[in-house]
């Protein structure tokens, strides 16, 4: 399913805000794309959001994400910063900031993209592996250079990181090495405002460290997401207001779960029936063509799940002890029966299990007759085009005045 009309009704919605709002800087925390190499309609669309941006004629700041591949987004980003749009996508340039004069005095911006502790190690100055080290070192370099700006001058860092507190969906790519992903949020002490991108849900870590998510759902797991973005004005003294600005939501998405029949026909799923469905089937044998069927009610379901209800008898039983006593023969047959519906196989599907099973066991007895004697010669081994057999154990920032410096951050 595509999603590029949604992100591009998105993209207007945000360059309205910038309008309607006054925002004085853009702020995106990074996983621009999807994958490391988007297709063609995506960087079209991203080309086009740049251009909308840079015509709002207010400084855009973006940093690349783990789905990002950093040289990629990088490439021209000298040309372009002409422009306004300033991409940072480069580890050893986490200490030179973009500077935004306002009312009060400067606001420095830091962009801190993804660092994979192997491969930023180095040009972040790290001591050691891991995340915590690596952006450790890279907020070293965040510091020094504040340290060498006139007083007075107020700091926002925008990074793209797993910060211990949030929480994630099934949508982000795991960043885990060593076991540890997460990182402390006392890694950014010393700044005025942190700008987090990674984790899918708008969320506060503190008062001056928040991620926006995503301004779209990617899976199912952000179901309950209000998907919005912050808001942010920092005061002559630094101070953070922050304001919660919705997304637009193209269609919203819904789990649900039952019976094929009772899915189909109770009420209560009437406010679905608009919805991206993801649906999961409980009925004890599957039932025949749910997709099709569901689409009748439900055009927009994109997921199908099957999660049979389990009998009394199976509940109190395993697997081993429910096939104890059947035979293979026998075992085959309710897996007929079992994928069908509840459809048993007819007499001639039942002698062509039979006849695998032969095969199965005439094999058997081949490779164990001595040299030059065949299974054929001694029982008429018999062959059933077309069929393969397993054996038994096969299974299957707007500016108010006096407010200072507002940035609308966004991660994605």
């Amino acid at each position: 399913m595509s999603m590029l009309e949604a992100q591009r009704e998105f993209i207007e919605h945000l360059v309205r805000t910038v309008h309607e709002r006054e925002v004085e800087a853009v702020l995106v925390a990074g996983d621009i794309y999807d994958r490391a190499v988007p297709p063609l309609a995506a960087i079209e669309l991203f080309d086009d959001a740049l251009h909308q941006l840079a015509h709002c004629g207010v400084p855009t700041i973006l940093i690349s994400g783990n789905h990002d591949s950093a040289r990629r987004v990088g490439v021209a980003s000298g040309l372009i910063q002409q422009a306004g749009i300033h991409l940072r996508t480069d580890p050893t340039q986490c200490g030179s900031p973009v500077v935004v004069p306002d009312a009060h005095g400067d606001v420095a911006f830091y962009g801190l993209p993804y660092l994979e502790p192997s491969l930023a190690r180095a040009a972040v100055g790290a001591k050691r592996g891991g995340h915590t080290a690596v952006l450790g070192a890279a907020m070293d370099r965040v510091r020094a250079d504040l340290a060498t700006r006139p007083a007075g001058t107020r700091s926002v860092v925008l990074a793209h990181a797993f910060v211990a507190g949030g929480a994630g969906s099934d949508s982000e790519r795991d960043i885990t090495v060593g076991g540890v992903a997460a990182v402390p949020a006392s890694v950014f002490d010393g700044v005025d405002y942190v700008a987090l991108g990674h984790l899918h849900g708008c969320q506060r870590i503190s008062e001056r460290v928040r991620y926006s998510g995503s301004p779209l759902a990617y899976s199912f797991s952000e179901t309950t997401h209000r998907k919005s973005m912050w808001l942010i004005d920092l005061d002559a003294d630094a101070g953070v207001r922050a304001e919660r600005l919705d997304c637009p939501v193209p269609r919203p998405l819904a789990r649900i779960t039952g019976r094929l029949d009772d899915l189909l026909s109770d009420s209560r799923y009437d406010p679905y029936e608009e919805s991206w469905v993801e649906a999961t089937l409980t009925d004890p044998a599957r039932p025949h063509e749910p997709m099709a069927r569901l689409t009748r009610r439900f055009p927009h379901v994109l997921s199908l799940a099957f999660v049979p209800e389990r009998t009394e008898e199976a509940s109190h039983s395993s697997y081993a002890q429910r096939l104890r006593g059947r035979t293979d023969q026998q075992i085959a047959e309710d897996f007929v029966t079992h994928v069908r519906a509840g459809r048993d196989a007819d007499a001639a599907e039942c002698a062509v299990l039979s006849g695998a099973f032969d095969d199965v066991r005439a094999a058997a007895v081949g490779e164990a007759l001595p040299d030059g004697d065949t299974a054929d010669r001694r029982g008429g081994r018999r062959r059933v085009p077309g069929m393969r057999a397993a054996g038994p154990g096969a299974g299957t920032g707007g500016k108010t005045p006096g407010a200072g410096v507002r940035s609308a951050h966004q991660e994605r």
